[in-house]
């Protein structure tokens, strides 16, 4: 009893941590790409992308030199469905007011993103068919198989770069001083660094004390912390207004995070197993979620507070179906 106590204390101490951290590297990253001038593609799609993701890339790599590769699969599939679901949520019920959107952000990225999500489930079922584990329905992902989508997300970045050929250079920035801004990231990186690594380990403990798949637990617990640093930035975006950054932010991450944090822990980590009797209905909730995402921005392109607590319910009932497999109330996911 005494280390399950510890477990929800050392997760509830280094979420707050992580979001600090987080903070630092978000910040840190903006103002020096500002300060070198970045292109918006370059700001956009992998400065801030990879700065508010990087707390899941850091549970993938953990999770997999721990023995679990599948929780961290897990929390960034978690992740992916508490940003699409809760996060626009939140952008519209704390500010309190409706939130815009555009055909191009509906049509374009959250398209993209759902091409995203087909990707990653075909490099799922690729790792089954041509590295199965006899007796399983678990796969090994291979460093071949993870550039596939490392591919598609440099298609994306193409397009990216194709709204922005006309990029002028931003006024001067001598405000900025880069040196305490490479400070403040690589301080940012060690407590994201340290969190995630305790963070992992506690839910690893949890998920044995509870005798239940790693995988389940990322897929909330983890993916849950992982995701308040992007919750801040577009609830912050909403609030002064700025709609589309806020739901771009959202999308932008996911796509980062489905496309690269995955198949940068496979390349750094080389092979790993996959599950793919709880990867796949996983993913049929992430697709799922944002199917229901893009329906409700396409509507009059507004997000209102009722289509927002629609959002929270769909989330609720993910939660739910998770801890009622974790529990073995219901018997969807294969053991």
């Amino acid at each position: 009893m005494f280390e399950l106590a510890l477990s929800v204390a050392i997760i509830v101490v280094t979420t707050g941590t992580l979001w600090i951290g987080s903070g630092w590297l978000e910040d840190a990253s903006a103002r020096l790409a500002t300060y070198y001038r970045l292109p918006p593609v370059v700001q956009g799609g992998l400065i801030a992308a990879a700065g508010s993701s990087f707390p899941e890339l850091a549970s993938v790599i953990f999770a997999a030199l721990a023995g679990s590769f599948g929780l961290g699969v897990g929390a960034i599939v978690g992740s992916a469905i508490f940003n699409i679901l809760v996060i626009p949520a939140l952008a519209v019920l704390v500010p309190g007011r409706d939130m815009e959107s555009t055909r191009t952000l509906v049509h374009k990225e959250t398209l993209f993103y759902l091409l995203s999500v087909v990707v990653l489930f075909l490099v799922f079922a690729l790792a089954l068919i041509y590295n199965p584990a006899e007796g399983t329905l678990s796969g090994e992902l291979t460093r071949p198989l993870a550039v596939v989508p490392l591919a598609v997300y440099g298609l994306y970045l193409f397009l990216q770069w194709q709204d922005t050929v006309d990029y002028s250079e931003p006024p001067s920035t001598d405000s900025i001083n880069p040196y305490r801004q490479w400070g403040w990231l690589i301080a940012g990186l060690l407590v994201i660094l340290v969190s995630v690594e305790q963070l992992v380990d506690a839910v690893i403990h949890l998920g044995e004390a509870a005798d239940t798949p790693d995988f389940l637990w990322g897929a909330v617990i983890v993916a849950a912390a992982t995701s308040l640093p992007d919750a801040l930035v577009s609830i912050q975006a909403a609030d002064k207004e700025d709609d589309v950054a806020s739901i771009a932010n959202v999308v932008g991450s996911n796509i980062f995070d489905l496309l690269v944090v995955i198949p940068a822990g496979i390349l750094l980590l080389g092979a790993e197993p996959i599950n793919f009797g709880i990867a796949a209905p996983m993913m049929g909730c992430l697709a799922a979620a944002t199917v229901l995402l893009f329906v409700l921005l396409r509507t009059e392109l507004l997000l209102t507070s009722r289509e927002a607590y629609v959002l929270l319910g769909a989330y609720v009932l993910f939660v739910s179906f998770v801890f009622a497999e974790a529990v073995a109330l219901t018997s969807v996911l294969p053991n």
